[in-house]
């Protein structure tokens, strides 16, 4: 049997998962990263992308996490999102639509846009569409 770990996902708002895991691969700041039991202390920034957890039973849960901060410490690690949404809890429709406003305000180049906050806005849309399309509701 594989070492587990434990994980912490949490939010500004509430934890949202806490269990022992076997692995994670999270979307860091410089690429994807994997890891396992009694991995070396680390502190990351996350960007939007899908957060997979594989326990020792061989489940995964995804999860598309629009950003925040990774740290390892002692077996355990804790993810800190900005915002978190399992794959089956993804509101497909509302997120294509958020993908499209998102791309219509960065192509109408209004004065007074804050390009990066709707670049933003268009990642995380594109990450919530990849992860419930892949992981959740098939697209």
């Amino acid at each position: 049997m594989a070492a587990t770990f434990g994980v912490r996902l949490l939010t500004p708002e509430e934890t949202v998962r806490e269990a022992e895991i076997v692995s994670l691969q999270a979307p860091g700041s410089e690429g994807f990263l994997g890891v396992w039991a009694h991995h070396a202390p680390l502190i990351t920034a996350l960007r939007p992308g899908p957060l997979t957890l594989c326990d020792a039973g061989g489940r995964e849960e995804v999860f598309a996490v629009s950003g925040g901060f990774l740290e390892i410490s002692e077996n355990l690690a804790t993810i800190l999102a900005d915002a978190v949404e399992g794959s089956e809890e993804i509101d497909l429709q509302r997120a294509r639509e958020a993908q499209e406003r998102a791309r219509r305000r960065l192509a109408a180049r209004s004065p007074g846009l804050d390009v990066d906050r709707a670049r933003a806005a268009l990642l995380r849309a594109i990450n919530r569409i990849r992860v419930a399309g892949r992981y959740g509701q098939g697209g």
